[in-house]
């Protein structure tokens, strides 16, 4: 089933493994902001889904995790000129109660458009 904000800004989980994650997306016009760009907030959705997923991943059936600091650096302005992106997301360590994953947003020649570093409470760590 896909999440309704996936469905709605046009991505989608393209690959799954241990610790890591990968999600695409075709930046279109309807992701613009007002200056003809694909506007900071998908690209910090498409961030946060990826770490968070990366840790997801990891977590024990019954166990879910809340994102408690996002930190995001944009590096090139995105436009549909640029053609699909890639979100690579990983996990850096996994803790009892605290992850932190880290993400990359990657034009098709793998260039870094942007880069995330999430950090999130697990939840409901005891009951898994």
């Amino acid at each position: 089933m896909t999440p309704p904000i996936a469905a709605t800004l046009g991505f989608e989980l393209t690959d799954v493994g241990d610790g890591c994650v990968e999600i695409g997306c075709t930046p279109d016009e309807f992701h613009y902001n007002p200056y003809g760009m694909v506007h900071g907030g998908l690209i910090a959705t498409l961030l946060d889904t990826a770490t968070g997923c990366a840790i997801q991943t990891r977590l024990p059936a019954g166990v879910g995790y809340a994102t408690l600091n996002l930190a995001v650096n944009y590096l090139h302005a995105i436009t549909t000129e640029t053609g699909p992106v890639r979100c690579l997301g990983k996990v850096v360590s996994l803790g009892r109660t605290v992850a932190v994953s880290e993400a990359d947003l990657v034009d098709g020649s793998g260039r870094i458009l942007a880069r995330a570093t999430a950090t999130c409470l697990l939840v409901n760590p005891g009951t898994g």
